[in-house]
């Protein structure tokens, strides 16, 4: 696949807890150019940033401040990578459908079509795949006079199921999808939302994966105890993630806390919800909250987990997820209990330790670490390294060079 590749992505580079986009960045940067154009600030991320101790944002202030597109680069991806944040946007998701909304939208994305043609500019960039990563809002697809080789849509939530994002961002994701070359979807209930709103060949299921050379370290390093489980002594049950509104369920990782006072009930990433606090559970003595960390940080961690959770509720949304966390469990040889939401996590039942009920889901964590011996570390390892970012680019370079041979038939037919 001799592309560069432009990202247009939801998650920034400095993204708080693993990100989709930026692991498929590092991989394809092994063989590719990747321009890597991060989710703009609008106004009113401005203003809170300038309250906040976000360091990032500090460092990009400067060009916001002046309507700069800002290059950058990063230590972890050190070669055939560059990062691009664009200039301020405006905050229009408030508004109701109809005329205003639109324009402003307009007005919005020419921003985005602005910088990312600046960047074809400034690097020459020609022959190249685009790529946005579930952020229809901006630049869906790319208007044809901009020479993208093929644009493609990541979709890898049931936008729907946020009241925030569902507001524009159903409509907005649906038109994506119809103009967009190939659609690359995260999980097998998500594709069946999606069938019909583009050709059966445009639709391709791209589950999320792992990035080994992060993960693997967790089992094949040696690290100290982390100074958050210091003084703590028993088992580690842990937890690696968003600890979100939509997504977890407060009143099972309540009742795992209470049900196991014996064990350190270890919470790492970043909380964006407040039923954590509403329900106590930041200040039960077995409970440890980290905080958010960046995905290098996290083998440490995980490395002195005994096992780890998925406790996720079981609802519309995640009926159509594949977390991206099940993978990196595995890579550490982990235990891993969840609750039996999607049926991508149902289809990992032979490696895995699966909950119908908050009662089942309690039990499961005893058994997990009763039955953790050298066979099953060694199921969970193989599961984990069929699921590599590696193999899932191999799968997008075979899903382009179809495309491009049915495209190619179809031309050739209507000549």
């Amino acid at each position: 696949m001799n592309y560069d590749v432009v990202f247009f992505t939801l998650f920034r580079t400095d993204n708080p807890y693993s990100s989709i986009s930026l692991a498929m960045a590092k991989e394809l940067a092994r063989t590719n150019r990747v321009f890597y154009v991060n989710h703009p600030y609008s106004l009113k991320d401005l203003l809170r940033g300038l309250f906040s101790g976000d360091r990032a944002f500090w460092s990009r202030l400067p060009a916001l401040l002046t309507g700069r597109v800002r290059y950058e680069t990063l230590d972890t991806i050190p070669r055939n990578f560059l990062a691009v944040q664009p200039p301020l946007t405006l905050p229009i998701n408030w508004l109701p459908e109809g005329r205003m909304y639109d324009c402003l939208q307009r007005f919005n994305n020419r921003v985005i079509l602005r910088a990312i043609r600046l960047v074809l500019r400034d690097y020459g960039v020609s022959n190249y795949l685009y790529i946005n990563c579930y952020d229809p809002f901006f630049a869906g697809v790319l208007p044809k006079d901009m020479g993208a080789a093929r644009c493609l849509y990541h979709c890898i939530d049931d936008i729907t199921q946020d009241p925030y994002t569902a507001r524009h961002g159903a409509r907005l994701e649906n038109e994506t999808i119809r103009n967009a070359d190939i659609t690359l979807v995260t999980g097998t209930h998500l594709r069946r939302l999606k069938t019909g709103l583009t050709l059966p060949e445009r639709l391709v299921p791209f589950f999320n994966a792992v990035d080994l050379d992060i993960f693997e370290k967790a089992r094949l390093e040696k690290y100290h105890r982390p100074v958050e489980l210091k003084g703590r002594q028993g088992k580690v049950v842990g937890f690696i993630g968003n600890l979100d509104a939509l997504r977890i369920d407060y009143t099972l990782l309540k009742k795992v806390a209470e049900a196991h006072p014996d064990k350190t009930i270890l919470l790492v990433g970043p909380v964006n919800s407040v039923e954590l606090r509403q329900k106590g559970i930041d200040q039960l003595p077995n409970v440890v909250c980290t905080g958010a960390r960046q995905p290098a940080d996290l083998p440490p961690l995980l490395q002195h987990m005994d096992c780890t959770l998925i406790p996720f509720r079981c609802n519309a949304l995640t009926q159509s997820i594949y977390p991206l966390k099940i993978n990196e469990y595995l890579a550490a040889g982990k235990p891993v209990v969840s609750t039996a939401f999607s049926e991508d996590i149902r289809n990992f039942a032979d490696c895995i330790y699966l909950a119908d009920s908050h009662d089942v889901f309690i039990r499961q964590i005893d058994t997990a670490l009763s039955e953790n011996d050298p066979d099953l570390i060694r199921r969970r390892i193989k599961t984990a390294q069929a699921n590599t970012w590696s193999a899932r680019i191999r799968q997008l370079r075979e899903v382009v060079e179809r495309h491009a041979d049915i495209h190619h038939h179809f031309s050739m037919e209507t000549i």
